[in-house]
């Protein structure tokens, strides 16, 4: 990590076919399993991963606004995300195909600090990156059961 901007870059391996696990990294199909994941949509929409949707999120006492950016279905999706106040950036997902059929997923956060409080927020993150992924991975498990992720490097 360099002053107050930060680029973290993992990878972490789903087992599904890259159309079943990219589902999993738009608005609604990480409802279905990050806890207290709730998007809300100022704007109804039937395709949540539509380049131009903006959706906000609650999580650990803050708003966060996201903007999709881009898309292409079944392989990649990118946001833009703002905490007024704190950080803003972008975060990218891209889905690939893995191992036995099925994905390797590298998930790319770059991030600016917008205050102090965001500074010491970016070191909390980067610092935690590793095991925020392996999380997703539990996660994961958890909902879909333990052979739908194996952890890569």
């Amino acid at each position: 990590m360099s002053g107050a901007q930060v680029r973290l870059s993992g990878q972490l391996a789903v087992a599904m076919p890259p159309a079943e696990a990219f589902r999993l990294f738009t608005p609604r199909g990480e409802e279905e399993w990050v806890a207290g994941w709730l998007p809300r949509f100022p704007v109804p929409t039937d395709d949540d991963s539509e380049p131009g949707t903006v959706f906000e999120t609650d999580a650990h006492g803050e708003r966060t606004t996201w903007v999709v950016l881009g898309r292409e279905r079944g392989r990649h999706v990118s946001y833009a995300r703002v905490t007024p106040g704190s950080r803003a950036g972008t975060v990218r997902v891209a889905v690939g195909a893995g191992h036995g059929g099925g994905s390797a997923v590298r998930v790319t956060y770059e991030l600016t600090a917008l205050s102090p409080a965001g500074e010491r927020e970016l070191r909390e993150f980067a610092d935690g990156y590793p095991a925020f992924l392996a999380s997703w991975e539990r996660d994961i498990a958890a909902r879909f059961g333990p052979e739908a992720t194996s952890r890569t490097t």
